[in-house]
């Protein structure tokens, strides 16, 4: 089973970088908000749910092509297995009959509506934002890529299945008002 989807306009953002003084005579090391664009790359990723590892390429645009081109990746991957594939609702990964005929040992498998969260790959591609995207500067496209595909790699070097839990809900006591009193 593997949960696929991309990341799209992922920016190579160069971000000027300060140094600014406190009264006490201290620097802090910091970003302004000035920044320098270097160009935009969409993140195709497939996490195979069993052992939490990611297969992932970069490509300019996120059309039916590219997808496509990411699938016969995936199959390359995995071959003579059977492929069951978690996908959200995208247009670009409906109406693919034509090449999941050309594979049968493939299978689609949607995401409900406004469910985005049920595909894995999605809580891994916050993981990445936040400890990887997040403040981080890059001088070039290529840099962006070099990183994502260094942290990709540390990532499956220490890969393991997701163990989704729900967070404890924090609900006020309603004190024995019915909730139609609220």
């Amino acid at each position: 089973m593997l949960c696929v989807d991309e990341k799209p306009s992922i920016q190579a953002l160069e971000r000027a970088q300060g140094y600014p003084k406190l009264p006490n005579g201290r620097s802090l090391t910091g970003q302004s908000h000035d920044y320098k664009r270097h160009g935009t790359t969409t993140l195709f990723a497939a996490l195979e749910v069993a052992t939490g590892k990611i297969l992932a390429t970069h490509s300019k645009r996120r059309r039916r092509v590219e997808f496509l081109d990411f699938m016969d990746r995936v199959t390359a991957a995995f071959p003579n297995r059977q492929l069951h594939v978690i996908l959200d609702n995208l247009s670009t990964h409906q109406r693919n009959e034509e090449w999941l005929e050309a594979h049968p040992n493939v299978k689609f498998h949607f995401t409900p509506t406004s469910a985005s969260w049920l595909n894995q790959v999605e809580v891994w591609f916050s993981i990445l934002q936040g400890q990887s995207l997040s403040g981080a500067s890059f001088t070039s496209l290529k840099q962006l890529e070099q990183h994502i595909d260094a942290y990709i790699k540390a990532c499956n070097g220490k890969a393991e299945p997701f163990v989704w839990t729900k967070k404890k809900v924090r609900q006020r006591p309603f004190k024995g008002r019915r909730i139609t009193q609220l």
